[in-house]
This record gives C-alpha cells, sequence and structure tokens, in this order.
C-alpha cells in the first residue's frame, strides 16, 4: 500500500520541480519521506473508510429488503474496538514519526560536512533579505551563494518584524524574530539554482521577498566573495540605514566591506530607544 502511495504521489507531482518533492539536500530528503510517510499511514485509514461510507450507504438503501433493520441495537464490542484502536494506532504512528523527525531534523544540530561549516548571517528586513559573511568580510541582498556538498550554520534575525526563512528544496523553515537569534544547519548535495522566499506574511512586499540561492563549487565561492571585495560598495551607516527602510529592492547586490559585529547591532536594535533607525556604527 505505501509503495503504490509513493508511485501515485509521484506521479501527480511529476511536474512540481523547485519544491520541497524536488529537495536537492539531506533535510529536504527528509522532510519528503515524512511527509510521504505521513499520508501513506493517514490514506491507510481514509480510503478505506471513505470506501465502507459509499458500501452502506448503497446496503442500506431503502429498496434493500435484505439489509437488517435493528432499532433496538445499542452496542457492538467487536466495533468499539474498531472505533477506538485503528485511530490509536494512527496518532500512534504519526506521533512516533514527528517525534523521531523532530530530533533528527532539529535546525540547531550541526550537519554532518568534511569541512567546517560556513557561517551566514540572515537579517530579514521590509522586504528584502540581507546575507552577511562574516568570516569573508562580505555582504548581499537577494542572493545567497554557498558551497555545494558543505554545511552552512545560519544565524538569523529580523531587523523590523517576524518573518520566515524557506528554501524548499532545502527544507527547515524558520522563523526571524527581532532581538532574537535562530539557528539553522542546510546543506545543498549538488551545485544549482534554488528559490528562497518569505514563508511569513510581513506587509504590502510580502509577495516579492524571495531571494535567489546558488550552491557552487568551493573555488567559485572563493571568487565570487574576492570579486564581492574588490568590486563592490561598503555596508556603511549610510547603505544599512537605506536597507532599513521598507520597500522591495529585487534585484541582488552586494557589498565589499561589513562592519565588525553588525548582526550583534542588529540583534540589540529593540533594546535602543530609537530602534530601528540607528546602528552603533551609525
Amino acid at each position: 500500500m505505501k509503495a503504490f502511495v509513493t508511485i501515485l504521489a509521484s506521479l501527480a507531482l511529476c511536474g512540481c520541480s523547485g519544491g520541497i518533492f524536488d529537495p536537492r539536500g539531506p533535510v529536504g530528503a527528509a522532510e519528503r519521506i515524512i511527509l510521504l510517510d505521513s499520508l501513506a499511514i493517514m490514506l491507510v485509514v481514509g480510503v478505506p473508510v471513505i470506501l465502507a461510507t459509499l458500501v452502506f450507504a448503497w446496503w442500506f438503501r431503502a429498496s434493500n429488503p435484505r439489509a437488517k433493520y435493528l432499532p433496538q441495537w445499542v452496542y457492538s464490542g467487536r466495533l468499539e474496538v474498531i472505533i477506538w484502536v485503528i485511530p490509536a494506532l494512527v496518532v500512534l504512528f504519526l506521533g512516533g514519526i514527528a517525534w523521531v523527525g523532530s530530533h533528527d531534523l532539529d535546525p540547531y544540530k550541526p550537519l554532518p560536512s568534511a569541512e567546517a561549516p560556513l557561517e551566514v548571517e540572515v537579517v530579514s528586513l521590509d522586504w528584502k533579505w540581507l546575507f552577511i559573511y562574516p568570516q569573508q568580510g562580505v555582504a548581499s541582498v537577494n542572493e545567497l551563494v554557498i558551497p555545494a556538498k558543505r554545511s552552512v550554520h545560519f544565524r538569523l534575525t529580523s531587523a523590523t518584524v517576524m518573518d520566515s526563512f524557506f528554501v524548499p528544496q532545502l527544507g527547515s523553515q524558520i522563523y526571524t524574530m527581532a532581538g532574537m537569534a535562530t539557528e539553522l544547519y542546510l546543506i545543498a548535495d549538488q551545485e544549482g539554482n534554488y528559490r528562497g522566499l518569505s514563508a511569513q506574511f510581513s506587509g504590502d512586499g510580502f509577495s516579492d521577498m524571495h531571494f535567489d540561492v546558488r550552491a557552487v563549487s568551493d573555488q567559485d565561492f572563493s571568487s565570487w566573495t574576492t570579486a564581492i571585495a574588490a568590486a563592490g560598495v561598503p555596508l556603511d551607516p549610510g547603505a544599512f540605514q537605506t536597507l532599513l527602510r521598507p520597500g522591495n529592492d529585487p534585484a541582488p547586490h552586494s557589498y565589499s566591506t561589513v562592519p565588525p559585529g553588525l548582526f550583534d547591532s542588529v540583534l540589540m536594535l529593540p533594546m535602543r530607544p530609537s530602534a530601528p533607525t540607528t546602528t552603533p556604527e551609525g
């Protein structure tokens, strides 16, 4: 039954590329398995119930003289067992899948990787994404470039309202909140271009708050960061003030330098009387 459901779901989704059913990383692949397993368990109950409803309606129709009419019937031990045991098993199976998956796919749990994780700091704005590479000293807006087959450690926060960081093919949607840092580990298991988006409504520009994700080779990643450092513009206080202004900025662009501790400064913005209009560097 499970194999049939999986094949049926695959056929129905064969044209849905670029989403959660087309994973390009171990986290996304594990989440797809959980979704398909959950669907199979629910269909094992749902399909027989639908069929039984149709069969009962047909058998106990008014024109069927063979259907027994039992107006005094009040109890059946067998039916009670079926009514209670099957839903309990479904809840047990689904709960087990959720329990195991929530621990195996804990966003804060490091993923195995041959190299040390790449550090990326993410700041959600109205309505754009700022990606800071503290180890390389550069930053980009609406473009996330990462090495393929290497773990990436994200630290995330928001300079404005709550938002949600999500790359469907890599997995693990996680929220960004002002004054709070969340963490996430992801790996792209092959080079390619993926779509990132905001999964939390955050105002007028929410629908256009998406970003490009490029998984490249280690050499191409080094070349990209070197090119940014040589040709980009600095992310000085004036440039950051511009980013803080509400508005869509869909064209990806980059910054050659980033003030040290910028992410932590954004993290502390809600604690400042004038937040979020100034930073310590400003």
